[in-house]
């Protein structure tokens, strides 16, 4: 926090009435995510949570632009981040860790699935929420019987994942806005902030995330770098890690750049693609990612037998020999 009182994020401050620059897909790619301009002034404050205590009252009754700093331990909650601005530290990746245990399959009071939608452990509705040095974990552990099983969904823009840990199998990480058919059928659903139709960003530094089967998902512009992406063993055989529905008119995808593709020991040798389109047009990045074994060669999948391999936008740079012949096709804004 700087003499002014006002609170810093790449040394600019959060000053009322600044708009963020116009972004593109080259300049995500090829340079910084741009400085963050919030629409209000933050002034600091500094809240302190032990493992026990409410992670839903402390965030509800924080000032915006609060920095939360929670205590090391297992926090086992399922929470909301409604409040903009807030900075919430842990005490180390292994040392915090806010963990729930909610699948697709499982029902209501009113006896309804609760689909994957509703499954995460962590959402954040609120924009200019950063989290860092901490673990956002699902332990249901079963998406063969239980389904989908989410640890971390966004639905705020300017997010940001520093020195993190997401673990979980199937869908770990969703990246909102949700694909524009689902906004429509979640209607009376899902409240209205999990339906979000806005552009969103997110941006991920230095993070872990596990997982088996589309393991990051969504519509979001987010960035992923010096990240470990770690495929975990699939029982039922193949693994994909990111599942990208951006529409047409979305400009930004999934960007991977200088990240590991990791995997567990017992995961078999090329079992694992590195994408494939949710829906049409999804558009999806990878940018000097270093690969294990687990890589499918082929590298990409169209999905089950739909033809979106007509209107994927996937690129991998460098390029990769023996990969499907229809990605690196599309030229770039």
């Amino acid at each position: 926090m700087s003499k002014s009182g006002k609170f810093h994020v790449q040394n600019r401050p959060f000053a009322k009435g600044l708009r963020r620059p116009l972004r593109t897909w080259y300049n995500i790619r090829r340079k910084a995510l741009p400085s963050v301009f919030p629409l209000e002034v933050f002034k600091m404050t500094e809240l302190f949570a032990q493992p026990l205590d409410s992670l839903q009252k402390i965030f509800d009754t924080a000032p915006a632009g609060s920095r939360i700093l929670l205590a090391p331990g297992e926090y086992r909650q399922k929470v909301m981040i409604r409040t903009p601005g807030l900075v919430i530290e842990g005490a180390g990746q292994d040392k915090t860790v806010i963990v729930w245990d909610d699948y697709a399959q499982k029902r209501d009071e009113f006896g309804r699935e609760y689909v994957t939608f509703r499954t995460w452990t962590v959402a954040v509705t609120a924009d200019d929420v950063t989290l860092r040095h901490l673990t956002v974990s699902n332990d249901a552990l079963d998406p063969g019987t239980k389904g989908q099983e989410v640890a971390l969904t966004v639905y705020g823009d300017r997010f940001r994942m520093e020195d993190a840990t997401l673990r979980s199998t199937q869908d770990t990480l969703f990246l909102g806005p949700l694909p524009k058919d689902l906004i429509a059928r979640y209607d009376g659903f899902l409240t209205d902030d999990l339906r979000a139709d806005r552009l969103l960003s997110q941006h991920f530094s230095r993070c872990r995330i596990e997982g088996t089967v589309d393991f990051i998902f969504g519509c979001g512009a987010a960035v992923f770098e010096d990240c470990e992406i770690r495929s975990l063993y699939e029982r039922r055989g193949t693994g994909y890690i990111a599942a990208p529905a951006h529409a047409l008119s979305q400009t930004e995808g999934f960007l991977f750049r200088n990240c590991r593709l990791s995997c567990e020991d017992a995961v078999p040798d090329g079992s694992v693609f590195l994408a494939r389109p949710w829906r049409d047009y999804g558009l999806c990045r990878f940018e000097n990612c270093r690969q294990d074994r687990h890589i499918a060669p082929v590298g990409f999948d169209p999905w089950n037998d739909t033809r979106r391999d007509l209107t994927a936008r996937f690129f991998e740079d460098p390029p990769v020999p023996g990969r499907v012949p229809w990605i690196n096709r599309q030229s770039e804004a």
